[in-house]
């Protein structure tokens, strides 16, 4: 296997992007493989790295379909309903509580009504 060219930061020649590159385009990998790396160097740690892609060969972004959209708005309301008490949020519910705020720390003085 070929070892990938490695550019040091923002000294990667054009014609090469990142994901994030690629996105800010309208464009997506595709399916092509990592054509090569950036290095970002660090004190005393490893060295960051960010996978490059070829601009050329990418696709454009597939378009958002209504059906898409509608499981998305499903997917992310489900990210706010507390398991607990089954109510709404109003915000997404952190994976470290994995419940709301007030299932998760309840107030010991007032009675709470579900």
């Amino acid at each position: 296997m070929a070892a990938l060219p490695v550019f040091r930061w923002r000294l990667a020649p054009d014609g090469y992007a990142t994901r994030r590159q690629l996105r800010a385009r309208g464009l997506r990998p595709g399916g092509q493989p990592v054509a090569a790396q950036l290095e970002r160097p660090r004190r005393r740690r490893e060295p960051l790295v960010a996978y490059l892609y070829l601009v050329d060969l990418a696709q454009p972004v597939r378009p958002m379909t209504p059906g898409r959209r509608a499981a998305l708005a499903k997917a992310n309301a489900a990210r706010r309903i507390c398991p607990e008490c089954r109510r709404d949020a109003g915000y997404v519910i952190p994976a470290s509580l994995g419940t709301c705020v007030p299932c998760a720390y309840p107030d010991p003085d007032s009675p709470r009504s579900t």
